[in-house]
């Protein structure tokens, strides 16, 4: 995770809480280095955003002159309101920072900003009209400006998966320079690279002198020393300076930096070093005229989790209702085409190390468990767990359930009994846990779920480090806007039937 630093300054003694450094960059910044235009890709992506959420303010300003009036001799107060909402929307979206680089492709925040120019626009509609005793349609404020907000809600997602697709194809980056020790940069280069859709390009880094050889053979980037930031960042064209927190990125060194790069154009990140911790846990407070970075403790209890557990035994219930003609049909498949039981029932590990009984239509022959130790030697698995590409235990309906996840349907019951969640780890074997180090065995801190981040990261491409890494990422971040968002790509994952065997 990285933490916006534009102008670091005095905030740098916080974030990197280390000691002095060798070398402090000139105050002036160079002339070589200038101010950086923005990127082409951005003025593109900006103006279609901007001139598409014109046009769906004035439809829906149109929309609504004529669902009052019925033709187009509507109130003049009614057509000055809509004429005004062409205006004021893409204005209050700027406002609000929704049209900033930043926000582009990654995160919930470029969302949030949209949701929160929504509500201003409600609210300063609804102030306007009862101040000024306008007589404002009812339509107006109650249907109109929701649709307008969710409706550019739904073009920005649909603006985000081109955006990240181009990303996947190695455009609309960001160039960036990684700047620390040896080993905090490879592991900060090596998390940018897995996240390709952020856009950032490595193209850099600045290391100690007895990292340089490793980080360039790891790396596989032209590697400088720490007093060739400014340099290499001229040199390459990049658009970011990336600091990790290391010795070497002591407050000295980062306030030095950052007055180098003033008016540059350059963005200055600073990675707090904890990378799995994100989002509203993080916080800068202030104490004293030094800005410290909080970091909230994971909560899981609370009114949020009673929250969480409705949902799942709601959403349990009217799944399981909804879907009663499929379960049967998936069952009847089961049966008729392998002889054994239809539902494959193990004993899996769930809250706090309580073991479960876990449902799964069975996908494959009746004696698997006894060939396992057979087939270890084609197990492809880094890990703990035991993967293999084409499972010859594997019955010809058990891999199109696999393939499509239908065969997991059955824990919609472990659900609605509390012992599992719609979404959250994965629900691991009392083998492996027993071979859990402390903080592999977080994951037991929250229910185990039907999805989770792993899978629609890759499911079984997964590594067992990735797998873990994401686990923890959700244990450590939990909240129920995460929760919708992965269920809502449950569904493209399971789609794509990607990593599914």
């Amino acid at each position: 995770m990285l933490l916006d630093q534009r102008h670091v300054g005095d905030r740098a003694v916080a974030l990197t809480g280390v000691t002095g450094s060798s070398f402090a960059p000139a105050a002036v910044r160079p002339r070589s280095l200038g101010r950086r235009a923005e990127p082409s890709w951005v003025r593109s992506y900006t103006t279609s955003l901007v001139a598409f959420e014109t046009l769906v303010a004035a439809v829906v300003g149109g929309a609504t002159v004529l669902g009052r009036a019925g033709s187009l001799n509507a109130s003049s107060l009614l057509l000055w309101a809509a004429a005004a909402l062409v205006v004021a929307w893409p204005t209050l979206l700027g406002a609000t920072g929704a049209y900033s680089e930043r926000v582009y492709g990654t995160g919930s925040d470029e969302y949030r900003r949209v949701g929160r120019a929504g509500f201003m626009l409600l609210a300063l509609t609804s102030i306007l009209s009862y101040a000024a005793a306008l007589d404002l349609s009812r339509i107006f404020v109650a249907v109109a400006i929701p649709a307008l907000t969710a409706v550019s809600l739904l073009g920005r997602y649909a603006a985000r998966i081109q955006l990240r697709r181009r990303r996947a194809r190695g455009l609309c980056t960001k160039r960036v320079v990684v700047v620390g020790r040896g080993g905090a940069v490879l592991e900060l280069v090596a998390h940018v690279r897995r996240a390709q859709y952020a856009g950032m390009d490595v193209v850099a880094a600045c290391v100690t002198p007895g990292d340089r050889a490793r980080v360039a053979e790891i790396a596989g980037v032209p590697v400088g020393g720490l007093d060739d930031v400014v340099s290499l960042a001229a040199q390459l064209k990049a658009d970011t300076i990336a600091v990790t927190s290391a010795s070497e990125t002591a407050a000295q060194y980062l306030r030095q930096l950052s007055w180098q790069l003033e008016g540059s154009g350059l963005e200055l990140l600073v990675a707090p070093g904890l990378i799995e911790v994100a989002g509203p846990r993080l916080h800068i407070r202030p104490f004293e005229g030094l800005p410290l970075l909080s970091v909230e403790q994971p909560r899981f209890e609370g009114w949020r989790r009673v929250i969480k557990h409705g949902i799942d035994r709601a959403v349990a219930t009217l799944a399981l209702v909804l879907l009663a003609p499929v379960l049967v049909s998936l069952a009847l498949a089961v049966k008729l085409t392998s002889p054994g039981p239809i539902l494959y029932r193990q004993e899996r590990v769930g809250l706090n190390g309580k073991s479960f009984t876990m449902l799964k239509f069975r996908s494959m022959v009746v004696d698997a468990d006894r060939q396992l130790d057979d087939l270890r030697g084609d197990n492809i698995s880094d890990g703990l767990l035991f993967k293999i590409h084409n499972d010859p235990r594997v019955t010809p309906v058990g891999r199109l359930l696999r393939r499509l996840s239908l065969d997991e349907l059955p824990q919609l019951v472990n659900v609605l009994r509390g012992t599992m969640s719609l979404v959250g780890p994965r629900p691991p074997l009392p083998g492996e846990v027993a071979r859990y180090d402390t903080s592999v065995s977080r994951r037991l801190l929250v229910k185990p779920g039907l999805t989770g981040l792993w899978q629609i990261s890759g499911r079984s491409d997964l590594s067992w480090e990735e797998s873990v890494r994401l686990d923890l990422r959700y244990v450590e971040n939990w909240s129920l806007a995460l929760d919708l968002l992965i269920l809502w790509k449950t569904g493209r994952a399971v789609l794509s039937r990607s990593g599914a065997y």
